[in-house]
């Protein structure tokens, strides 16, 4: 059973749809990602299942407690990041965690261990003494995150936590972010920039105009959507066209190409396919070097399953 689900929960704000009977079941230790463009329901859902905002119907359960009406029982389990940092005048980094702290009741003695502990976590130790309002877009997410996790939450709701960010700092939050999975916790992680989750989820729900189109383990999404899959292979250059004559009579290759060694087609097929085909070629007599199935990205699969381009950029 996952520790968040969502059945045909529906959100409306005036005329607009928000959340159209979307249905989510998210893993217990799983990265799980939410992308799809601006306005697709993303945050609403980040919300609803966050207890900040009341859904119209459907059911929600978040490590088995209804957010609507248990919503203390759910924040004593899930850590939420909002998209937007704010705006916190004259607080020091350590005390705006001491803030958060006192606000979730954690006593006073034990505070200064916690605070150092997660400014060390989000390697932000140096700037303990910094005002907030000075610190880089980065280091402003990493504290943020920092606050979410004060009550060592179960599950972490990330707002598009990487926007804004240069190229360095995302990393650098792709890389906190695994550490926290291998400490345990669940992270629900929202994008409409797809190259930002690549990589780091093991589980994905695209979501567009409220509702989602696919979800479920990365690789099994992958394996459903890309039935024409494109393999790379290399061989010694005098046997390529050898190879290529071989390849290009099976009823399931297409796209035969051939570049310096390297053959690259497309298979429509199972897994049991590629395995025959390459066995087929090696028991020719021809030397295989190399063998690769070219995985998906987000971009592709996000196309494939929506059919129009993310603002990806």
């Amino acid at each position: 059973m996952g520790i968040a689900i969502l059945e045909g929960v529906e959100k409306r704000y005036g005329e607009v749809m928000a959340m159209n009977g979307i249905d989510l079941d998210v893993p217990e230790g799983s990265i799980y990602g939410l992308i799809g463009p601006n306005g697709a329901g993303k945050t609403t859902s980040m919300l609803v299942i966050s207890s900040l905002l009341a859904r119209d119907a459907g059911k929600v359960e978040v490590a088995g407690k209804d957010p609507q009406v248990e919503p203390r029982a759910v924040r004593k389990v899930l850590g939420y990041m909002p998209d937007v940092f704010g705006f916190y005048e004259n607080l020091t980094t350590t005390e705006y965690l001491d803030f958060f702290a006192a606000a979730t009741k954690v006593p006073a003695a034990k505070r200064p261990a916690l605070i150092a502990d997660l400014l060390g976590l989000v390697d932000l130790e140096g700037k303990a003494d910094a005002d907030v309002n000075t610190l880089s877009r980065g280091m402003k997410q990493r504290l943020s995150l920092a606050r979410a996790l004060i009550h060592d939450p179960q599950l972490l709701v990330l707002d598009e936590p990487a926007s804004g960010l240069d190229p360095r700092a995302r990393v650098h939050l792709r890389e906190l972010i695994a550490e926290l999975s291998r400490m345990g916790k669940t992270v629900i992680i929202s994008s409409h920039i797809l190259s930002e989750l690549e990589g780091i989820c093991s589980h994905l729900a695209v979501i567009d105009e409220g509702k989602v189109k696919a979800s479920g383990d990365l690789n099994e999404i992958r394996r459903t959507l890309t039935a024409n899959r494109r393999i790379t292979l290399r061989t010694p250059d005098e046997e390529v066209d050898e190879v290529a004559t071989i390849l290009s009579g099976q009823p399931e290759v297409s796209e035969v190409d051939v570049e310096r060694g390297r053959l690259r087609f497309v298979l429509t097929g199972e897994d049991e396919d590629s395995a025959r085909i390459l066995a087929l070629v090696i028991g020719s007599g021809r030397r295989i070097y190399d063998w690769r199935l070219e995985v998906a990205g987000l971009e592709e699969l996000f196309l494939s399953i929506t059919g129009s381009e993310s603002n990806d950029s």
